[in-house]
């Protein structure tokens, strides 16, 4: 059994990949790699250093190790198991393993997997080819809950917090395109790991709160706004999930580095799909907190432009009725502040763009637009409601819309403030000459 188990020696193993070398080939600096990996980095990457060593390459001749090669197969013709299934070598982390644990697998075989999974965590800040082994670890932990929570268990979330801060860190001062890389692979290995939260036992907790841990959620607030497709869309999954499981999952960072590129995302015309998720998570970092913390999150939701933001989306007129719903929830909540009723007044669309979605999108659309237009009219003391708020509602039919819901069934909450609102600004309405003549007789009617 043992033999059939056996580990390819580590000399086999190509410094790149980590994969049983199939081609060894020998660079000006006396190491060793396998040819595909090494070709790549030096004529695909445009590379023209020793990965293992980082040194300058003297040439870009790539002399062929028959020693190695002869010793190589050697081995595998006195392990004949090792040439069926460790070619390339699965003994290794970035081979394509299984996202489940393989249905012959043995129990020896599976301490050896978890074995070698404890020995990838603790070597990963120290290999140079920490992209290599972050995208074997994201296959080896995908949708494989025992593997993961062997991952957990020997400090891989922490692991990969500190490479994704150096990797961020040195991609920001001038280093290599590698080193982002590293970020965005380490990213999918986190991203992988969210099924873990979705469970009820004893793992959740302590995986949220090492998730939420500065070193990791800088890094994926960076890859909201740096990172490729692949990349941003796993570290919206992570958000997404964190905040959904924690309440202050925010405190250990800038909520200014939320903000904005949460903002950005949320008028990605590309990805709806991620623009769709900014809405949410923004929702939470505004109402999910404690209520200092929600209140300092709102006030800062204002000063980075997120009223405007979202009024602006309001106006485009082909949302789906659930994101229009949650951008009125957005402004409902950002309006609760004196920032954000004063950043709504300012803007010349927004009265228009709230009045619309009423009597149209939906009764909850309804709900929060007259709940929007009561906190920016009515529920703002001791400072009277601006006159271009009020004029606005006039010209924009917001008032006929109020007055129309007086007639339907509507929730008696929404009715008693329409029915405010008209009362405290009925005078100020009348003396408009667009006014409608039976909108003039019924508010004298109110009164």
């Amino acid at each position: 059994m043992e033999m059939e188990m056996e580990e390819p020696p580590q000399l086999f193993l190509c410094p790149i990949s980590m994969q049983l070398m199939e081609d060894p080939v020998t660079v000006s600096t006396g190491v060793t790699y396998d040819r595909r990996s090494i070709e790549q980095w030096l004529f695909a990457y445009g590379r023209t250093t020793c990965p293992a060593t980082m040194q300058p390459l003297a040439n870009l001749d790539l002399t062929p190790n028959h020693t190695l090669t002869r010793v190589i197969s050697s081995w595998l013709r006195r392990s004949p198991s090792s040439s069926s299934s460790m070619s390339p070598s699965t003994s290794s982390l970035s081979s394509p393993a299984h996202g489940t644990p393989n249905e012959d697998e043995t129990p020896l075989s599976r301490m050896l997997e978890e074995e070698r999974m404890r020995s990838a965590v603790g070597e990963l800040e120290e290999t140079p080819f920490k992209v290599t082994a972050l995208r074997g670890m994201a296959r080896r932990v995908s949708g494989d809950a025992a593997m993961q929570r062997v991952f957990v268990a020997s400090g891989g979330v922490q692991a990969v917090g500190r490479v994704m801060s150096q990797a961020l860190a040195e991609s920001g001062s001038g280093g290599d395109f590698s080193a982002f890389a590293a970020c965005e692979e380490a990213a999918a290995v986190l991203a992988a790991l969210l099924p873990l939260l979705s469970e009820s036992d004893d793992d959740a907790e302590p995986l949220a709160l090492l998730l939420q841990a500065p070193e990791c959620m800088r890094p994926v607030m960076a890859l909201l706004q740096r990172g490729g497709a692949e990349a941003r869309l796993h570290a919206m999954d992570i958000l997404t999930k964190i905040s959904s499981n924690a309440v202050d999952w925010t405190a250990g960072i800038d909520v200014d580095d939320v903000l904005k590129p949460l903002l950005e995302l949320v008028s990605d015309e590309v990805s709806a799909r991620l623009s769709s998720r900014a809405l949410d998570v923004l929702l939470c970092v505004v109402s999910r907190s404690s209520s200092a913390t929600s209140a300092i999150a709102r006030a800062k939701a204002v000063d980075v432009g997120a009223v405007h933001v979202l009024v602006e989306l309001l106006v485009v007129d082909d949302h789906h009725r659930h994101v229009a719903e949650r951008i009125l929830l957005l402004l409902k909540r950002l309006c609760k502040c004196p920032g954000g009723r004063l950043a709504f007044a300012e803007h010349g669309l927004a009265v228009a763009a709230v009045a619309r979605t009423m009597l149209r999108v939906s009764d909850l659309a309804t709900r929060l637009a007259v709940k929007v237009l009561w906190l920016v009219s009515v529920a703002a003391p001791p400072s009277p409601a601006p006159e271009k708020v009020l004029e606005d509602m006039v010209l924009t039919g917001a008032v006929g819309k109020l007055l129309g819901l007086l007639h339907v069934e509507s929730a008696p909450s929404t009715k008693q403030k329409t029915v405010r609102m008209v009362r405290i600004h009925g005078v100020f309405w009348r003396q408009y000459p667009c006014f409608p003549t039976d909108l003039r007789d019924y508010l004298r009617l109110l009164d």
